[in-house]
C-alpha cells in the first residue's frame, strides 16, 4: 500500500510503499489484551513497603506491667494497633509484579497496534528527521509544521511518539523538552509505547527497520494458524 510522504516543513515529498506484513493486520483484541498487560505489569518497579510490627524502631519494653493497672494489656507500643507502629498486611517490596510473554506474541502486537494507528491516518511518513543544530525551537517549528497536514490539524494538541531509524544525539536533544513528543528507536518500540500515543511519526528508513523486525515473525504466526 502506498502512502504519502511529508518533509519536516510539512509538504509532500512523494509517497513509499508500506509493508502489508506490518500496517494490513486486522484487530486482534485479546492479543493486545494479553500482551499490554504483561508490559505495564513489566514497568512497575514494586518499591512499595510498610514495616511490620518487627521492622520498627523501639518497642522493645514493655510499656505496663500484664495485671493490676486497669489498662489493655501490651506487648510493645510499635504493635499495629499504636500510633507509630507496624502496618498490618502492608505492600512489601519483595512482591514481584512480572508478567512472562511470548516473544512472538509481543511481536505480532506490535504489527497488530501499527496496523490499527494506520487505519485510524494516526500515522504520519515523513522524508527524514534530522537537525543541523540540536536546538528545542527548530523541533518545535517541525511539529507545528506537521499540525499543518491535511488530517493532522490536531497534532499540537495531543501526544506523538517518532520512531527513529537509528541514534542521532541532535535530534534526542532537540526533543526531548518538548513534553508531548517521545523518541524511541524503532528497533525498541512497543505494543503498549505506540498506544500511549495520539500519534506515530515515522521516518521513512524506519520502515525497513520495522519490516525486518516483524515481518518474519507475524508470517511464522500466520502459518501456525
Amino acid at each position: 500500500m502506498n502512502v504519502k510522504i511529508y518533509n519536516q516543513s510539512g509538504k509532500d515529498a512523494g509517497t513509499v510503499e508500506l509493508p502489508d506484513s506490518v500496517f494490513g493486520l486486522p484487530w486482534n483484541a485479546d492479543l493486545i489484551h494479553q500482551v499490554v498487560v504483561s508490559q505495564m505489569a513489566n514497568q512497575r518497579q514494586g518499591s512499595a513497603h510498610a514495616k511490620g510490627r518487627g521492622e520498627v524502631r523501639g518497642g522493645g519494653r514493655k510499656p505496663w506491667r500484664q495485671k493490676g493497672t486497669g489498662r489493655a494489656r501490651h506487648g510493645s507500643i510499635r504493635s499495629p494497633l499504636w500510633k507509630g507502629g507496624g502496618v498490618t498486611h502492608g505492600p512489601l517490596k519483595e512482591r514481584n509484579f512480572k508478567k512472562a510473554i511470548n516473544k512472538k506474541m509481543a511481536t505480532k502486537a506490535l504489527a497488530v497496534v501499527l496496523s490499527a494507528k494506520f487505519r485510524d491516518h494516526e500515522v504520519l511518513v515523513v522524508d527524514g528527521v534530522n537537525f543541523g543544530s540540536p536546538k528545542t525551537k527548530e523541533a518545535a517549528s517541525v511539529v507545528n509544521n506537521f499540525s499543518k497536514v491535511k488530517g493532522y490539524e490536531r497534532f499540537l494538541s495531543r501526544s506523538a511518539l517518532v520512531a527513529i531509524s537509528e541514534y542521532d544525539p541532535k535530534v534526542i536533544r532537540a526533543y526531548r523538552n518538548l513534553p508531548s513528543v517521545r523518541l524511541e528507536e524503532a528497533k525498541n518500540i512497543t505494543a503498549l509505547d505506540v498506544l500511549s500515543n495520539q500519534y506515530l511519526v515515522l521516518p521513512k528508513e524506519s520502515i525497513a527497520v520495522l519490516e525486518k523486525r516483524l515481518s518474519t515473525t507475524v508470517r511464522e504466526a500466520s502459518e501456525k494458524r
